[in-house]
């Protein structure tokens, strides 16, 4: 399956406002089903969880945190095994390159994916790709973290801000 890049309409950005899946709290990390696939998305949850002694099986972040440079765990990450792979998706944009990617990852076993630009959105293409019972956790700004688990429900609600969104190239 090819797919093109996506791009949020002006019009709809409020439609990406809304959280997907509910709030955890640090105290609760250590409750989540160690069974299942974990995916953490930003560079602050990814830290926290490692703090915590838990390992995912794929984190994708960006350097940064609210837009500020953040490299405490650019730095820790560098020192874990596992493959990172580096890709483009500018903010308000899954770019094709992003899609494949956490593809590939969930696939081939990639630890990390370093993202030059804004990893905000690779929510999306991990709910639409990752099979039922994944739990992804990812910072929601000024909140703190929210935790999904994959099912066919978050699914759906992934596949209609997917098809909200434009293509590109």
């Amino acid at each position: 399956m090819v797919v093109r890049g996506r791009t949020i309409p002006q019009d709809k950005l409020g439609e990406f406002k809304l959280p997907l899946g509910k709030p955890i709290k640090e105290s609760d990390l250590n409750k989540i089903d160690a069974q299942n696939i974990l995916i953490t998305v930003g560079d602050v949850v990814s830290l926290t969880l490692r703090k915590h002694g838990t390992l995912p099986d794929l984190s994708i972040y960006d350097g940064k945190t609210e837009r500020r440079t953040m490299t405490e765990f650019a730095v820790l990450a560098k020192d874990e095994s596992g493959d990172e792979i580096v890709v483009k998706n500018p903010a308000g944009m899954i770019t094709c390159e992003m899609f494949d990617a956490v593809k590939n990852a969930l696939t081939r076993k990639i630890a990390r994916i370093c993202v030059d630009g804004e990893e905000d959105l690779a929510v999306i293409p991990c709910i639409l790709l990752s099979p039922n019972g994944t739990n992804i956790i990812y910072g929601w700004p000024g909140e703190g973290m929210m935790i999904i688990t994959t099912n066919d429900i978050i699914r759906e609600r992934a596949e209609k801000l997917w098809n909200t969104m434009e293509e590109s190239e």
